[in-house]
């Protein structure tokens, strides 16, 4: 995915009214009338919306006789994923490093706690 498209699919998923209308389109393919229905906006608003989905190519229409369904391309998300994913990964490694030199600390640490303690009890 190149990324500026990336971009593009962030700053389109960046709205909440988009966002619903994906998680709508997740369910099942809808008309922009039917996307349309829940919100309190002109049918032209929610097409704007649905034009900046496609763009991000995260929505795509298809002419079936009369209607034209808005249909949501699930691949585009298993791309996001793996970017997400790669990034996560590399931040619980360096979680994952961070706990085993905190948990050397601690262990470096207690010897010379019990040591101490000896040397205390023999004086």
């Amino acid at each position: 995915m190149a990324a500026d498209q990336l971009s593009r699919v962030f700053a389109a998923l960046a709205d909440p009214t988009r966002r619903d209308m994906v998680a709508r389109l997740a369910v099942g393919d809808a008309t922009v009338g039917e996307l349309a229905d829940p919100y309190d906006v002109s049918v032209q608003a929610v097409s704007k919306h649905v034009k900046v989905l496609t763009d991000a190519g995260l929505v795509s229409q298809t002419k079936d006789a009369q209607r034209r369904p808005c249909h949501l391309e699930a691949e585009v998300f298993d791309l996001m994923t793996k970017w997400i994913e790669r990034y996560r990964q590399q931040a619980q490694e360096r979680y994952d490093r961070l706990d085993a030199v905190l948990a050397e600390m601690r262990d470096d640490e207690r010897p010379t706690k019990h040591r101490n303690r000896k040397q205390g009890a023999a004086s």
